[in-house]
């Protein structure tokens, strides 16, 4: 064979498995439009579209949009080549309604394992349709065979058995998702986190814990605590009650009334981006993810597109289970969040292969999170050796 041959040969395979990470159909162009971007963008400045599509520690989700990310997702979680490697069900949520998909990142729990995907009020958009195409749900007993679950104002797809899960607002729709999955699960979860619904990057973070966990997520305003969402917790029937962001978005006055209805916790940062490693960092017996040391997943998303919480949110609920983590630039990142990254960097002292690895999946293309960023987030990411120090 020649070496032309062979390098073909080689290029073909390497692109079909960053073919396997990307998107469904793009128009009459069967690339997605992740491989179509990284071949017109990209491709030009690097070797086969790498760093941008993937580094040795990283992965990314490289969508335009979150609803080309939870396709992509999905599409990862579920890389549907057998009845194994198929959802049983999918959840389709209103993508310009993030509470909503917060709340439903919950269904990818145990035991529905409902990955998100998003369309609008009156139509399903192509890169959801494609993965709904390649997913081909088989449908969930606990769901009343169900494929397609319908969360808020969502069209239906076509050629699947699809369930609504309603609500006139978002407090009463996260009710209805909180109800929906404890039936199906057959008892109420033992946890309960509440998030604003007004600053939505505060609650980006409860996503990817939902989704692992089961435990619903409930929204309150800063100064109230809405009707549906009292109605939520008192089905769990004193649970533990975890808020999630500082006074400045949940106030004490809210913390104070859900005092009594259960036990209750606060897990705070100032901002944003300190707020979602204060909760990756939160244990408190079976509730948090305890990520202090190495040896993790870690997802991470920009804080201006909020919708990639539910996007990612499969990832954390499934493969390396990992914590969700923001970004306030695509181009930086902020001194606490290098911090923490550096305090669960791995290290090894004698052989890198006995050691433990962390791995980061980045949610959005270029616009959300640059490849210098990218490129630095391996670096925090990756094994280094450990200097013995010497006895004085």
């Amino acid at each position: 064979m020649t070496p032309a041959r062979t390098r073909s040969r080689r290029f073909a395979a390497v692109a079909g498995i960053a073919g396997a990470l990307a998107l469904g159909a793009c128009g009459s162009d069967q690339r997605s439009p992740v491989e179509v971007r990284l071949h017109k963008d990209t491709a030009r400045e690097t070797v086969l579209g790498f760093p941008a599509l993937a580094t040795k520690n990283t992965t990314r989700v490289g969508g335009k949009d979150p609803v080309a990310d939870a396709a992509a997702v999905a599409s990862a979680v579920y890389p549907a080549r057998s009845a194994a490697t198929r959802p049983a069900v999918v959840s389709l949520v209103n993508s310009d309604d993030w509470r909503a998909g917060i709340a439903a990142a919950a269904l990818m729990s145990p035991p529905l394992r409902a990955p998100v995907l998003f369309a609008s009020k009156d139509a399903v958009p192509d890169a959801t349709a494609a993965a709904l195409d390649s997913l081909s749900p088989r449908g969930s007993p606990q769901a009343g065979g169900a494929q397609a679950l319908r969360v808020g104002e969502v069209a239906a797809p076509d050629g699947l058995h699809a369930r609504p899960i309603s609500g006139r607002d978002p407090f009463t729709l996260a009710d209805s998702v909180d109800l929906f999955l404890t039936k199906a699960a057959g008892q109420p979860a033992p946890h309960v986190v509440i998030a604003s619904a007004d600053d939505k990057q505060f609650a980006m973070p409860a996503a990817a814990w939902a989704a692992k966990s089961g435990d619903p997520v409930l929204f309150a305003h800063r100064d109230s605590l809405p009707a549906p969402t009292l109605r939520a917790i008192k089905r769990h029937e004193q649970p533990a009650i975890y808020v999630l962001g500082p006074t400045s978005v949940i106030s004490d006055g809210v913390f104070a009334k859900l005092r009594k209805l259960g036990d209750v916790k606060r897990i705070a940062g100032r901002s944003p981006v300190d707020n979602a490693i204060a909760f990756a960092r939160y244990t408190d017996g079976e509730f948090g993810w305890g990520v202090r040391d190495p040896g993790h997943g870690l997802l991470f998303a920009n804080e201006g597109r909020a919708q990639d919480a539910g996007a990612a949110a499969a990832l954390a609920g499934a493969g390396t289970y990992g914590p969700l983590l923001l970004l306030d630039s695509a181009s930086t990142l902020t001194a606490p969040m290098e911090s923490y990254l550096l305090d669960i960097q791995p290290g090894y002292r004698f052989d890198p292969v006995r050691g433990v690895y962390n791995h980061a999946w980045l949610m959005g293309d270029e616009s959300a999170i640059s490849v210098d960023l990218q490129a630095r987030i391996d670096q925090l990411m990756e094994i280094v050796r450990v200097k013995r120090q010497r006895s004085t």
